[in-house]
Protein backbone atom coordinates (compact mmCIF):
# COMPACT_ATOMS: atom_id res chain seq x y z
CA UNK A 1 0.00 0.00 0.00
CA UNK A 2 1.37 3.80 -0.73
CA UNK A 3 2.11 5.92 1.47
CA UNK A 4 -0.79 7.80 0.63
CA UNK A 5 -3.33 4.91 1.02
CA UNK A 6 -1.73 3.81 3.70
CA UNK A 7 -4.58 2.60 6.27
CA UNK A 8 -4.20 3.48 9.81
CA UNK A 9 -6.60 1.64 11.38
CA UNK A 10 -4.57 -1.62 10.00
CA UNK A 11 -1.54 -0.42 11.04
CA UNK A 12 -2.59 -0.01 14.79
CA UNK A 13 -4.48 -3.51 13.95
CA UNK A 14 -8.04 -1.73 15.35
CA UNK A 15 -11.70 -1.04 13.92
CA UNK A 16 -12.47 1.86 11.80
CA UNK A 17 -15.08 2.07 15.05
CA UNK A 18 -12.28 1.70 18.28
CA UNK A 19 -12.58 4.53 20.53
CA UNK A 20 -9.61 6.79 21.99
CA UNK A 21 -9.04 4.08 24.74
CA UNK A 22 -8.50 1.27 22.32
CA UNK A 23 -6.55 2.89 19.90
CA UNK A 24 -3.91 3.96 22.81
CA UNK A 25 -4.01 0.43 24.44
CA UNK A 26 -3.13 -0.97 20.52
CA UNK A 27 -0.39 1.50 20.21
CA UNK A 28 1.30 1.05 23.69
CA UNK A 29 1.45 -2.83 22.43
CA UNK A 30 2.88 -2.09 19.38
CA UNK A 31 5.28 0.06 20.28
CA UNK A 32 6.64 -2.18 22.90
CA UNK A 33 6.71 -4.54 20.33
CA UNK A 34 8.43 -2.64 17.59
CA UNK A 35 10.93 -0.25 19.42
CA UNK A 36 13.98 -0.23 18.27
CA UNK A 37 15.90 -0.48 21.10
CA UNK A 38 14.43 -3.83 21.64
CA UNK A 39 15.17 -4.89 17.97
CA UNK A 40 18.97 -3.27 17.14
CA UNK A 41 19.55 -5.61 14.52
CA UNK A 42 16.21 -5.49 12.91
CA UNK A 43 15.76 -2.32 10.33
CA UNK A 44 12.26 -3.34 9.82
CA UNK A 45 11.24 -3.01 13.20
CA UNK A 46 12.70 0.26 13.40
CA UNK A 47 10.14 1.70 10.13
CA UNK A 48 7.64 -0.41 12.08
CA UNK A 49 7.83 1.94 14.66
CA UNK A 50 8.00 4.88 12.47
CA UNK A 51 4.88 4.26 10.68
CA UNK A 52 2.83 2.75 13.98
CA UNK A 53 3.80 5.73 15.40
CA UNK A 54 2.94 8.31 12.65
CA UNK A 55 -0.37 6.03 12.60
CA UNK A 56 -1.25 6.69 16.82
CA UNK A 57 -0.38 10.30 16.24
CA UNK A 58 -3.34 11.23 13.75
CA UNK A 59 -5.83 8.83 15.27
CA UNK A 60 -5.52 10.03 18.99
CA UNK A 61 -6.14 13.53 17.60
CA UNK A 62 -10.00 14.01 16.95
CA UNK A 63 -9.89 16.63 14.25
CA UNK A 64 -6.71 14.66 12.70
CA UNK A 65 -8.65 11.23 13.08
CA UNK A 66 -11.85 13.10 11.24
CA UNK A 67 -9.41 14.58 8.35
CA UNK A 68 -8.08 11.57 7.82
CA UNK A 69 -11.53 9.56 7.91
CA UNK A 70 -12.81 11.74 4.86
CA UNK A 71 -9.83 12.33 3.15
CA UNK A 72 -7.23 9.70 3.77
CA UNK A 73 -3.49 10.55 3.70
CA UNK A 74 -4.34 13.49 1.20
CA UNK A 75 -5.43 15.96 4.31
CA UNK A 76 -2.13 15.60 5.89
CA UNK A 77 0.11 15.95 2.82
CA UNK A 78 -0.81 19.46 1.36
CA UNK A 79 -2.29 18.13 -1.76
CA UNK A 80 -5.92 19.46 -0.89
CA UNK A 81 -4.56 23.09 -1.25
CA UNK A 82 -4.98 24.27 2.09
CA UNK A 83 -1.69 22.31 3.68
CA UNK A 84 -4.11 20.05 5.66
CA UNK A 85 -2.63 19.13 8.63
CA UNK A 86 0.69 18.68 10.21
CA UNK A 87 1.41 15.30 11.18
CA UNK A 88 4.98 14.04 12.46
CA UNK A 89 5.89 10.79 12.92
CA UNK A 90 8.86 8.57 13.29
CA UNK A 91 11.47 7.36 15.85
CA UNK A 92 13.32 11.09 15.98
CA UNK A 93 10.08 12.72 16.33
CA UNK A 94 7.75 11.02 18.82
CA UNK A 95 7.26 13.37 21.91
CA UNK A 96 3.01 13.43 20.88
CA UNK A 97 2.73 9.59 20.46
CA UNK A 98 5.30 6.87 22.35
CA UNK A 99 6.11 9.65 25.50
CA UNK A 100 2.27 10.05 26.21
CA UNK A 101 2.10 6.49 26.70
CA UNK A 102 5.46 6.35 29.01
CA UNK A 103 4.48 9.45 31.06
CA UNK A 104 0.84 7.87 31.59
CA UNK A 105 2.73 4.48 32.38
CA UNK A 106 5.52 6.35 34.92
CA UNK A 107 3.11 9.79 35.95
CA UNK A 108 5.55 11.68 38.54
CA UNK A 109 8.13 9.14 38.54
CA UNK A 110 10.87 11.04 40.58
CA UNK A 111 8.61 14.01 41.75
CA UNK A 112 7.68 16.59 39.87
CA UNK A 113 4.70 16.98 37.06
CA UNK A 114 2.54 20.29 36.10
CA UNK A 115 -0.06 21.03 37.68
CA UNK A 116 -3.79 20.16 35.84
CA UNK A 117 -1.86 18.28 33.36
CA UNK A 118 1.24 17.94 31.02
CA UNK A 119 2.85 21.07 29.72
CA UNK A 120 4.42 20.17 26.49
CA UNK A 121 7.50 23.01 26.23
CA UNK A 122 8.15 26.24 27.44
CA UNK A 123 6.74 30.21 26.06
CA UNK A 124 3.40 31.14 26.04
CA UNK A 125 0.39 29.37 26.69
CA UNK A 126 -2.99 29.48 25.38
CA UNK A 127 -5.78 30.64 27.72
CA UNK A 128 -8.57 28.12 28.85
CA UNK A 129 -11.96 28.12 27.55
CA UNK A 130 -15.22 28.77 29.76
CA UNK A 131 -18.29 27.68 29.32
CA UNK A 132 -21.11 29.81 30.92
CA UNK A 133 -24.63 28.70 31.01
CA UNK A 134 -27.37 31.38 29.93
CA UNK A 135 -30.64 30.92 30.94
CA UNK A 136 -33.91 32.34 28.91
CA UNK A 137 -37.47 32.50 27.99
CA UNK A 138 -39.24 30.70 25.68
CA UNK A 139 -39.95 34.04 24.55
CA UNK A 140 -36.67 35.29 24.05
CA UNK A 141 -35.26 32.26 22.45
CA UNK A 142 -38.30 32.78 19.75
CA UNK A 143 -37.51 36.55 19.59
CA UNK A 144 -33.48 36.77 19.97
CA UNK A 145 -32.12 38.89 22.51
CA UNK A 146 -28.94 41.23 23.19
CA UNK A 147 -27.99 40.46 26.55
CA UNK A 148 -24.59 41.27 28.37
CA UNK A 149 -23.28 39.19 30.94
CA UNK A 150 -20.75 39.45 33.97
CA UNK A 151 -17.90 36.55 34.66
CA UNK A 152 -15.76 35.86 36.77
CA UNK A 153 -12.25 35.64 34.57
CA UNK A 154 -8.45 35.56 34.65
CA UNK A 155 -6.74 38.33 32.65
CA UNK A 156 -3.79 39.47 31.68
CA UNK A 157 -1.81 41.06 35.31
CA UNK A 158 -1.44 44.46 33.82
CA UNK A 159 1.73 44.97 36.55
CA UNK A 160 3.87 42.38 34.94
CA UNK A 161 2.13 42.30 31.53
CA UNK A 162 1.49 38.50 31.81
CA UNK A 163 4.93 37.57 32.61
CA UNK A 164 4.81 36.77 36.00
CA UNK A 165 7.71 38.31 37.36
CA UNK A 166 8.16 41.62 39.30
CA UNK A 167 8.30 44.88 37.00
CA UNK A 168 12.11 45.41 36.31
CA UNK A 169 12.88 41.23 36.55
CA UNK A 170 12.80 38.72 34.20
CA UNK A 171 12.04 35.42 33.87
CA UNK A 172 15.63 32.94 33.84
CA UNK A 173 16.01 29.62 31.79
CA UNK A 174 15.44 26.90 34.24
CA UNK A 175 18.55 25.30 35.34
CA UNK A 176 17.23 22.14 35.92
CA UNK A 177 15.99 21.67 32.30
CA UNK A 178 18.25 23.76 30.37
CA UNK A 179 15.02 25.68 29.21
CA UNK A 180 13.61 22.52 27.33
CA UNK A 181 10.45 22.09 29.81
CA UNK A 182 11.39 18.45 29.50
CA UNK A 183 14.20 16.07 30.76
CA UNK A 184 14.91 12.67 30.03
CA UNK A 185 16.00 9.70 32.06
CA UNK A 186 17.34 6.54 31.13
CA UNK A 187 15.32 3.00 32.26
CA UNK A 188 16.61 -0.20 30.50
CA UNK A 189 15.43 -0.26 26.89
CA UNK A 190 13.81 3.20 27.26
CA UNK A 191 14.28 6.98 27.36
CA UNK A 192 11.11 8.58 29.85
CA UNK A 193 10.39 12.01 29.00
CA UNK A 194 8.67 13.69 31.35
CA UNK A 195 7.50 17.46 32.42
CA UNK A 196 10.22 19.30 34.24
CA UNK A 197 9.49 19.16 37.96
CA UNK A 198 11.43 22.57 38.16
CA UNK A 199 9.65 24.86 36.31
CA UNK A 200 6.54 23.10 35.28
CA UNK A 201 7.45 22.75 31.42
CA UNK A 202 7.88 26.31 31.17
CA UNK A 203 11.57 26.07 30.32
CA UNK A 204 11.85 29.30 32.46
CA UNK A 205 11.57 29.83 36.30
CA UNK A 206 10.64 33.64 38.23
CA UNK A 207 12.90 34.01 41.18
CA UNK A 208 11.17 36.98 41.54
CA UNK A 209 7.20 37.24 41.06
CA UNK A 210 5.13 39.51 40.66
CA UNK A 211 3.45 41.03 43.91
CA UNK A 212 0.18 41.86 42.22
CA UNK A 213 -0.39 38.24 40.68
CA UNK A 214 2.13 35.99 42.80
CA UNK A 215 4.09 35.48 39.43
CA UNK A 216 0.88 33.87 37.86
CA UNK A 217 1.05 36.60 34.95
CA UNK A 218 -3.33 36.58 35.52
CA UNK A 219 -5.29 38.08 37.96
CA UNK A 220 -9.17 37.25 38.17
CA UNK A 221 -11.52 40.34 37.38
CA UNK A 222 -15.34 40.37 36.43
CA UNK A 223 -15.83 40.80 32.71
CA UNK A 224 -18.95 41.94 30.90
CA UNK A 225 -19.30 40.55 27.67
CA UNK A 226 -22.55 41.25 25.40
CA UNK A 227 -23.75 38.36 23.84
CA UNK A 228 -26.73 37.80 20.96
CA UNK A 229 -29.06 34.83 21.24
CA UNK A 230 -30.29 34.38 17.69
CA UNK A 231 -34.23 33.82 17.30
CA UNK A 232 -35.18 30.28 17.42
CA UNK A 233 -31.98 28.90 19.19
CA UNK A 234 -33.08 25.80 21.18
CA UNK A 235 -31.93 24.33 24.98
CA UNK A 236 -28.78 23.08 24.77
CA UNK A 237 -26.96 25.13 21.38
CA UNK A 238 -23.53 26.12 22.60
CA UNK A 239 -22.50 29.59 20.95
CA UNK A 240 -18.75 30.22 20.94
CA UNK A 241 -17.15 33.81 21.09
CA UNK A 242 -13.43 33.39 19.90
CA UNK A 243 -10.84 35.23 21.94
CA UNK A 244 -13.28 35.90 25.08
CA UNK A 245 -12.17 33.00 27.52
CA UNK A 246 -9.01 33.21 29.73
CA UNK A 247 -5.73 34.79 28.96
CA UNK A 248 -2.84 32.92 28.36
CA UNK A 249 0.02 32.43 30.16
CA UNK A 250 3.31 34.31 29.41
CA UNK A 251 1.51 36.39 26.77
CA UNK A 252 -0.32 33.34 24.88
CA UNK A 253 -3.71 33.55 22.94
CA UNK A 254 -7.01 33.88 25.07
CA UNK A 255 -9.12 30.86 25.17
CA UNK A 256 -12.79 31.08 23.38
CA UNK A 257 -16.25 31.85 25.48
CA UNK A 258 -19.07 29.25 24.74
CA UNK A 259 -22.41 30.19 25.82
CA UNK A 260 -24.53 27.08 26.80
CA UNK A 261 -28.34 27.99 26.44
CA UNK A 262 -31.26 26.79 28.73
CA UNK A 263 -34.51 27.46 28.15
CA UNK A 264 -36.67 28.01 30.93
CA UNK A 265 -40.11 25.86 31.33
CA UNK A 266 -42.69 27.40 30.43
CA UNK A 267 -46.11 27.83 31.98
CA UNK A 268 -48.50 26.76 28.76
CA UNK A 269 -45.91 26.18 26.07
CA UNK A 270 -43.98 22.86 25.48
CA UNK A 271 -41.41 23.20 22.94
CA UNK A 272 -40.67 19.87 20.54
CA UNK A 273 -37.97 21.26 18.06
CA UNK A 274 -39.84 24.02 15.88
CA UNK A 275 -43.13 22.86 17.15
CA UNK A 276 -45.19 24.36 20.35
CA UNK A 277 -47.81 22.34 21.68
CA UNK A 278 -50.46 23.97 24.54
CA UNK A 279 -52.96 22.40 26.38
CA UNK A 280 -56.30 23.87 26.50
CA UNK A 281 -59.21 22.68 28.70
CA UNK A 282 -62.86 22.61 27.50
CA UNK A 283 -66.20 22.66 29.03
CA UNK A 284 -67.63 19.96 28.15
CA UNK A 285 -70.47 21.70 26.51
CA UNK A 286 -68.05 23.31 24.36
CA UNK A 287 -66.73 19.93 22.89
CA UNK A 288 -70.36 18.50 22.79
CA UNK A 289 -71.39 21.30 20.60
CA UNK A 290 -68.46 22.88 19.17
CA UNK A 291 -67.89 26.72 19.13
CA UNK A 292 -64.89 29.08 19.24
CA UNK A 293 -62.42 30.06 21.89
CA UNK A 294 -59.04 32.33 22.23
CA UNK A 295 -55.64 30.80 22.36
CA UNK A 296 -52.50 32.14 23.51
CA UNK A 297 -49.53 31.97 21.04
CA UNK A 298 -45.64 32.96 21.39
CA UNK A 299 -45.86 36.17 19.81
CA UNK A 300 -48.31 37.11 22.74
CA UNK A 301 -51.31 37.71 20.97
CA UNK A 302 -54.61 35.31 20.79
CA UNK A 303 -55.20 33.34 18.20
CA UNK A 304 -59.56 32.16 17.77
CA UNK A 305 -59.71 28.75 17.29
CA UNK A 306 -62.48 26.67 16.05
CA UNK A 307 -63.55 23.50 18.09
CA UNK A 308 -65.56 21.33 15.96
CA UNK A 309 -68.58 19.47 17.69
CA UNK A 310 -68.25 16.37 19.48
CA UNK A 311 -64.11 17.18 20.03
CA UNK A 312 -62.45 14.74 22.70
CA UNK A 313 -59.68 14.90 25.24
CA UNK A 314 -56.36 14.02 23.18
CA UNK A 315 -57.44 15.65 20.17
CA UNK A 316 -54.94 18.11 18.37
CA UNK A 317 -55.81 21.36 16.60
CA UNK A 318 -52.93 22.64 14.87
CA UNK A 319 -52.18 25.98 13.77
CA UNK A 320 -49.69 26.62 11.15
CA UNK A 321 -46.91 28.88 11.65
CA UNK A 322 -47.89 29.74 15.26
CA UNK A 323 -44.82 27.62 16.76
CA UNK A 324 -41.15 29.00 17.15
CA UNK A 325 -39.02 30.82 14.76
CA UNK A 326 -36.31 28.64 12.76
CA UNK A 327 -32.79 29.55 13.05
CA UNK A 328 -31.33 31.27 9.91
CA UNK A 329 -35.13 30.89 7.96
CA UNK A 330 -38.09 33.17 7.68
CA UNK A 331 -40.35 30.25 8.32
CA UNK A 332 -41.62 29.68 11.39
CA UNK A 333 -42.61 26.10 13.32
CA UNK A 334 -46.64 25.17 14.15
CA UNK A 335 -48.44 25.54 17.33
CA UNK A 336 -50.92 22.37 18.38
CA UNK A 337 -53.92 22.62 20.85
CA UNK A 338 -53.90 19.31 22.42
CA UNK A 339 -57.82 19.79 23.77
CA UNK A 340 -58.94 18.25 27.79
CA UNK A 341 -61.89 18.09 27.91
CA UNK A 342 -63.43 18.91 31.85
CA UNK A 343 -65.61 17.26 33.63
CA UNK A 344 -68.02 20.07 35.51
CA UNK A 345 -67.36 19.82 39.54
CA UNK A 346 -69.36 21.26 42.23
CA UNK A 347 -72.78 21.06 40.95
CA UNK A 348 -75.48 22.88 42.28
CA UNK A 349 -79.16 20.75 42.36
CA UNK A 350 -80.44 22.44 39.28
CA UNK A 351 -77.16 21.01 37.42
CA UNK A 352 -77.14 17.93 38.85
CA UNK A 353 -81.05 17.77 37.95
CA UNK A 354 -80.60 18.73 33.88
CA UNK A 355 -77.49 16.17 33.71
CA UNK A 356 -79.86 13.30 34.99
CA UNK A 357 -82.10 14.59 32.28
CA UNK A 358 -79.72 14.65 30.08
CA UNK A 359 -78.00 11.34 31.02
CA UNK A 360 -81.84 9.62 30.23
CA UNK A 361 -82.39 11.20 27.04
CA UNK A 362 -79.11 9.38 26.20
CA UNK A 363 -80.86 5.71 26.76
CA UNK A 364 -78.33 2.70 27.06
CA UNK A 365 -74.45 4.37 26.68
CA UNK A 366 -73.21 1.08 25.23
CA UNK A 367 -75.40 1.38 22.39
CA UNK A 368 -76.14 4.78 22.06
CA UNK A 369 -74.83 6.54 18.81
CA UNK A 370 -74.17 9.64 20.68
CA UNK A 371 -71.16 7.34 22.77
CA UNK A 372 -68.86 5.71 20.17
CA UNK A 373 -66.62 4.97 22.33
CA UNK A 374 -67.93 3.93 25.22
CA UNK A 375 -69.91 1.28 22.69
CA UNK A 376 -67.02 0.28 20.89
CA UNK A 377 -65.36 -0.48 24.45
CA UNK A 378 -67.97 -2.84 26.07
CA UNK A 379 -67.93 -4.69 22.63
CA UNK A 380 -64.48 -5.27 23.03
CA UNK A 381 -65.27 -6.15 26.35
CA UNK A 382 -67.91 -8.42 25.99
CA UNK A 383 -65.61 -10.30 22.81
CA UNK A 384 -63.11 -10.84 25.70
CA UNK A 385 -65.23 -12.79 28.32
CA UNK A 386 -67.02 -14.44 25.47
CA UNK A 387 -63.26 -16.07 24.17
CA UNK A 388 -62.08 -16.69 27.76
CA UNK A 389 -65.35 -18.99 28.40
CA UNK A 390 -64.42 -21.03 24.59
Amino acid sequence: MSNGNKDLYKILEVGRDADGAEIKRAYRKLAMKYHPDQNKDDKTAEAKFKEVNEAYDILKDEQKRAAYDRFGMAAFDGSMGGGGFSSSGGFENMGGGFSDIFEDMFGDFMGGGSPGGRSRGSGPQRGSDIQYTLEVSLEESHNGKDVTIKIPINEECGACKGSGAEPGTSAEKCPTCEGQGRIRQQQGFFTIERTCPTCHGQGTTITSPCKKCNGEGRVQKQKSIKVKIPAGVESGRRIRIPGEGEAGLRGGPRGDLYILVAIRPHKLFRREGPNLFCRVPLPVTTAALGGTIDVPTISGKAAKVKIPPGSQTGQQLRLRGKGMNIMRSDSQGDMFIELFVETPVKLNKKQEELLREFDKSMGNHNESENSPESGNFFKKMKEFWDDLKE
